[in-house]
């Protein structure tokens, strides 16, 4: 396994602890890649992450009992040895036999003797749950990053399909165009339909032609028939009122 990697688990725990789940790890982790890996490739890194995660509770439960087995034995140790004076005392009154004080000699000194082999389980134990927790952060992350490749190529491939709709909309509206413009270029019941319209808009010109002639004539005489109706009324506007008087009694006298 790459140091690389930022791994710290050794070769001893491996062997002693994972065995072909060790070999499986470390493949995992050194030969994972992200960018490049597929969804069985993922399958069998969350499978292994499983089995690490159930090995880590179990790890768990191991460093509590190593943990509490040397708390107990050290309060043990420190409660014997305060019993000594007090038998001390006893044995010098003659109210406790040697052959007792041998027998509790010889359990404090197994204790003691105990205790450094407890601490070192101790040790051991949290050593194993630590370097399974980093793995199992690892196996995590790696899962995350995947996860994350994943959503950017979903992503990316979203926008491609999007660019190629696209592209492919515009290509058919190119040849619904092209289409058009060849209709309108070589159908012939285009060009007869617009020769048939040129026709009926001579005709009309023609008909306006013959009209505006035949108008002539009316609009002529009703000009003259304007200007002497005006010369034979008396131009009034501006009269006086005596003007006007006199012009009536002139009418009148008539």
């Amino acid at each position: 396994m790459s140091n690389s990697n930022g791994w710290g688990l050794t070769a001893r725990l491996i062997s002693k602890h994972f065995g072909v789940l060790g070999d499986r790890v470390s493949e995992a982790i050194a030969n994972f890649d992200p960018e490049t890996a597929t969804e069985a490739d993922r399958d069998r890194l969350a499978d292994t992450l499983r089995e690490t995660a159930q090995k880590l509770a179990s790890a768990r439960s191991s460093f509590d009992k190593e943990h509490a087995d040397v708390v107990k034995l050290r309060e043990l140790i420190a409660t014997d040895e305060k019993a000594t004076e007090t038998l001390g005392e006893r044995l010098a009154a003659g109210k406790i036999s040697e052959a007792t004080i041998n027998l509790f000699c010889d359990e404090l000194e197994a204790n003691k003797a105990r205790l450094p082999q407890e601490i070192q389980e101790e040790a051991d134990a949290q050593q194993y749950m630590d370097e399974l927790q980093k793995i199992v952060d690892a196996l995590s992350r790696q899962l995350s990053d995947f996860d994350a490749a994943a959503k950017k190529a979903l992503q990316a491939l979203a926008t491609a399909k999007a660019q190629k709709d696209l592209q492919s909309i515009r290509s058919e509206r190119q040849s619904q165009l092209a289409g058009l413009q060849g209709l309108q270029g070589n159908s012939s019941a285009l060009e007869a339909l617009t020769r048939r319209a040129q026709t009926v808009s001579n005709e009309a010109a023609g008909m306006r032609i013959v009209a505006d002639i035949g108008q002539r004539p009316i609009d002529q005489a009703a000009e003259i028939d304007a200007i002497r109706k005006s010369v034979s009324q008396a131009d009034t506007a501006g009269e006086s009122t005596l003007e006007r008087l006199k012009r009536l009694s002139a009418k009148s006298a008539a």
